[in-house]
């Protein structure tokens, strides 16, 4: 059985196509907002779309940093002041008006996307402090944090929108999230099943590839979208473990 399919991420060409198509997906949406859309609740509890718009901006300005930097032979954390900074950012920058929205936002997008743009072959393996990895790192994270928080605002792009390139790398990104003692055999509607984790413990899942990407990260599907069964019984979706964190162990 295959593993995790995270080796199956686009090359450095493929990627920045992932992210300009997913920097356009975020500018169609900001350029249907009103005030009192901007304001209305999200697909994230507890946040408006303004909340993830002001996401959006901060991650696309944080990761733009990292390449920026890295391409000077700096490096820098992703969030001056670490989660408390990041937080606070987006608490302040939520409740703004549609027009600021797309202002702000909208330039974000625009430099992260020129930040990757810029950089030649050889720097993209340029170590950068996100993840303690190097440029592409940060890249692949930028189309993460695009296409996910685009179907976040509510407005009709759900996970069935993502390709099963993108699908296909958040699966085996999220990997992590497998709990210990525990393995994810993933059976996608369409392609070869593939594993996730090394646990003895083997839980089945069905579902198609976008869905279980969806649910691996933590998004709503559908009722019965995604299915779960152990040793051929049917049994509830399995808990996840936490997001892999953004932040560098010190």
């Amino acid at each position: 059985m295959d593993t995790a399919p995270s080796a199956k991420s686009p090359d450095n060409l493929g990627l920045l196509a992932g992210i300009s198509d997913a920097a356009r997906g975020i500018h169609d949406e900001l350029g249907g907002f009103t005030d009192d859309s901007v304001a209305a609740p999200s697909e994230l509890p507890g946040w408006t779309r303004g909340h993830v718009l002001a996401h959006i901006a901060g991650i696309a300005d944080a990761l733009a940093r990292q390449a920026e930097l890295a391409r000077r032979g700096e490096q820098a954390d992703l969030y001056d002041g670490g989660m408390p900074a990041r937080d606070a950012a987006i608490e302040a920058g939520a409740h703004a008006d549609a027009a600021v929205h797309r202002a702000r936002t909208g330039a974000a997008v625009d430099r992260a996307l020129a930040a990757f743009e810029a950089l030649d072959p050889s720097e993209w393996d340029t170590p950068v402090r996100f993840r303690r990895g190097v440029v592409r790192d940060a890249a692949l994270a930028l189309w993460r944090e695009l296409v996910i928080h685009r179907s976040d605002l509510g407005t009709g792009c759900t996970q069935q929108e993502w390709s099963e390139d993108f699908s296909q790398h958040l699966v085996g990104f999220l990997e992590p999230r497998v709990p210990e003692g525990l393995a994810f055999e993933l059976r996608p509607a369409t392609g070869v099943p593939f594993r996730l984790g090394g646990g003895s413990d083997v839980v089945v899942l069905e579902g198609r590839l976008q869905d279980l990407a969806a649910w691996l990260a933590g998004r709503s599907v559908g009722h019965g979208a995604v299915r779960a069964e152990r040793d051929g019984e049917a049994v509830p979706l399995p808990p996840l473990g936490p997001w892999p964190s953004a932040m560098a162990v010190k």
